[in-house]
């Protein structure tokens, strides 16, 4: 029997590479351990409509599941989020970690993956 169920967010799945250095990548997770990360930089991602948000890592490899209220925009919400109070130190912080350069955007950093498949 299948329940019907109400949409009730919006689901953006994410992907980025680190840099190939277990060093570095074991910071990485301090860095995002439960009440590691900066308290400015969760708000922030909660006034722009992420309702909830997890990272997983395979070798080099994050992948971010994002859930956001349902009439997100994520173009919108993205510029938003770079205002925000210490957002962009934040990214040139992690940007030590990151495959990518202490000037990029978190939006710049995160690809949006495309879904292929649905189990229905």
């Amino acid at each position: 029997m299948k329940i019907n169920e109400q949409i009730l967010s919006k689901r953006y799945c994410k992907t980025m590479e680190l840099r190939n250095d277990a060093a570095l990548i074991e910071n990485y997770k301090k860095v995002h351990a439960k009440g590691a990360a900066w308290p400015e930089i969760t708000q922030g991602m909660k006034d722009v409509g992420i309702l909830d948000m997890e990272i997983y890592l395979l070798g080099t490899k994050l992948f971010m599941i994002m859930d956001t209220v349902i009439d997100f925009d994520h173009d919108k919400a993205m510029a938003e989020l770079a205002k925000k109070p210490r957002q962009s130190e934040w990214e040139a912080y992690v940007s030590q970690f990151q495959n990518t350069s202490a000037q990029a955007t978190a939006d710049q950093k995160w690809q949006i993956m495309e879904r292929i498949y649905k189990m229905e």
